[in-house]
């Protein structure tokens, strides 16, 4: 570790002084037969050293199933700003296994699915509830939920949509 940062300092120095314009020939071939003498090594970087970013829901692991919805979208119409929708997607394992739904995830915190946590049997059905809050809204709203599952593909998408008026609007 110490070594590649004595080599990424060393790398910085040398290009700051060749974006400068300062240095001359002597020093750039210093910078150079430094960099040869001491290569990247060939370990790969730790996990620690690697940039933080978000994890994509886990699929669950094991045998993959299919489900159907009768619907994967929903137009509430007109509400007020502040009023609350619910809507019940209702779905199918339409596969031969057991259908495990790992998340559920709205698209902005105003989009609240509840899904079932217990495997939904081949041929049974069930119903994944959204809420959509529309306070603080107006105009046309469309949100997102991404459903993932042991599914191929693992994630299905369903869209609450629809007009939100300012109070005064609805007058």
């Amino acid at each position: 570790m110490k070594l590649r940062i004595a080599f990424l300092s060393l790398m910085v120095a040398s290009l700051f002084m060749v974006a400068c314009g300062g240095g001359d020939a002597a020093v750039r071939d210093q910078a150079r037969q430094a960099v040869e003498a001491n290569p990247t090594p060939a370990t790969p970087a730790t996990p620690a050293a690697a940039p933080a970013t978000p994890a994509a829901p886990a699929v669950p692991a094991g045998p993959t199933t299919s489900m159907s919805f009768d619907n994967l979208e929903y137009d509430y119409g007109t509400v007020t700003s502040g009023e609350k929708v619910q809507y019940g997607y209702k779905f199918k394992n339409t596969g031969s296994e057991p259908l495990i739904i790992s998340n559920a995830k709205g698209s902005c915190g105003c989009t609240v699915p509840e899904w079932p946590k217990e495997p939904i049997a081949p041929g049974e059905t069930s119903e994944i509830l959204v809420q959509f809050d529309s306070s603080n809204k107006s105009g046309n709203q469309s949100k997102r939920v991404t459903i993932t599952a042991n599914t191929n593909p693992a994630q299905t998408f369903l869209t609450i949509k629809g007009i939100v008026n300012k109070p005064e609007e609805s007058k």
